[in-house]
């Protein structure tokens, strides 16, 4: 039997620090696009939509292949909205209307390093595990039990015992790098947690993310894409 896999394009309108920063062009097209065309171009999903509260991001999902079949609540479209509400919300809805799916995508909008093969390649970890949920992950470049706080003006470690602890001797330590979530639709209705203790990850490399929260995010975001793909 098939499953029906639903990709979900978290896009809402409000955005402070890059105005706009959902639709925004990246290196000739608006950042949305990306998220669009890599989960249309893996052809695992039933159906790629986008969850908006605003029609002009619903206008250019839609002229790039994402349905909209409704808007974005205005109580899951704040600055404190988290993404599990807003995946309840959308799951929720298409339940309504008869709709449902076993597995899920959550993309985030402004992650243009998201390709097809990086979903699939994704999809292919988890089931092969058994897992009921993914994520991407990063190692930190440093031990972060070296990592210090300033307080008063001046430097604390944060973990003094690991003062003199070799590097070799700290445990590796990932972070989530913010693309996308595969997740069990019944699972996540039930508890409606992303990550849970058994969530597994897929280690990504330096290539295949970037954080875009501010002006000087989006140059460098688009210098490193244009590198690497002129590599490519």
């Amino acid at each position: 039997m098939t499953v029906r896999r639903l990709a979900i394009i978290t896009a809402r309108g409000g955005s402070k620090r890059i105005p706009r920063k959902n639709i925004k062009y990246f290196c000739g097209k608006p950042i949305i696009s990306y998220s669009i065309e890599a989960a249309m171009r893996a052809g695992c999903f039933s159906e790629v939509m986008v969850s908006t509260d605003d029609e002009d991001i619903a206008e250019i999902s839609k002229n790039y292949g994402a349905k909209v079949p409704f808007l974005r609540s205005a109580k899951n479209s704040d600055d404190f909205s988290g993404t599990a509400d807003v995946l309840f919300e959308v799951l929720t809805e298409y339940e309504k209307n008869g709709e449902n799916f076993e597995q899920c995508c959550c993309l985030y909008p402004a992650a243009p390093f998201i390709t097809s093969e990086l979903l699939l390649t994704s999809l292919m970890k988890m089931e092969g595990t058994g897992s009921k949920s993914l994520v991407p992950v990063a190692e930190f470049s440093s031990p972060i039990f070296r990592a210090m706080k300033i307080e008063d003006n001046s430097l604390q470690r944060i973990w003094s015992e690991h003062e003199k602890t070799r590097s070799q001797d700290l445990p590796k330590t990932y972070f989530d790098v913010g693309q996308f979530y595969w997740f069990d639709v019944k699972s996540f209705m039930k508890s409606k947690k992303l990550l849970t203790e058994k969530t597994t990850p897929l280690i990504v490399s330096w290539k295949d993310f970037q954080d875009i929260d501010t002006p000087d995010d989006w140059e460098e975001a688009e210098f490193k894409f244009n590198f690497i793909n002129r590599q490519g």
